[in-house]
């Protein structure tokens, strides 16, 4: 994991919120909230959920309601498992459109301590895929060195 770079300077500006998303990990889903600031992008540990059909639940909803109105570093401080990513070592922010037998999945990749890293995150069932946001942050000056990549499937059962 990347550990996190002290506080930026209290000026750092929010410049959006991919909100919704998931993890899967082997016995549970992990809800994920991804903060991209001017200075850096912020993984933000939402909640988790077994896998089990019986204790299924999303259980990133209070977290989620925290993050409307934390500053990056309290957004930072709300967990241990955050994760801080400068923007200087972010890579690309991919984002691969769902369909109507798959989830969209957003690919965020860096370079970190241990070399490139990657996470795959997907969109939850009331989840909005966000491809506005990513257009959006593709053209930001901060991100201008980031690969920043909307794809549209081209048959609907892929």
């Amino acid at each position: 994991m990347t550990t996190s770079p002290p506080d930026p300077e209290p000026g750092e500006r929010r410049l959006g919120r991919f909100t919704q998303w998931f993890r899967q990990r082997p016995t549970s889903f992990e809800f994920w909230e991804v903060l991209v600031t001017d200075e850096r992008l912020l993984l933000c540990f939402a909640g988790e959920s077994f896998r089990s059909m019986l204790l299924r639940a999303d259980m990133g909803e209070r977290t989620r309601r925290l993050l409307d109105d934390a500053s990056p570093g309290e957004a930072l401080a709300l967990s241990d498992r955050n994760v801080a990513v400068p923007l200087s070592d972010l890579r690309a922010l991919r984002l691969r459109s769902g369909t109507r037998t798959r989830r969209a999945r957003l690919t965020l990749e860096w370079v970190g301590a241990d070399g490139r890293e990657s996470w795959t995150l997907a969109n939850t069932a009331d989840g909005d895929e966000q491809t506005d946001l990513l257009d959006r942050l593709g053209s930001c000056e901060p991100l201008s060195h980031v690969e920043c990549e909307v794809e549209t499937p081209r048959f609907a059962f892929v």
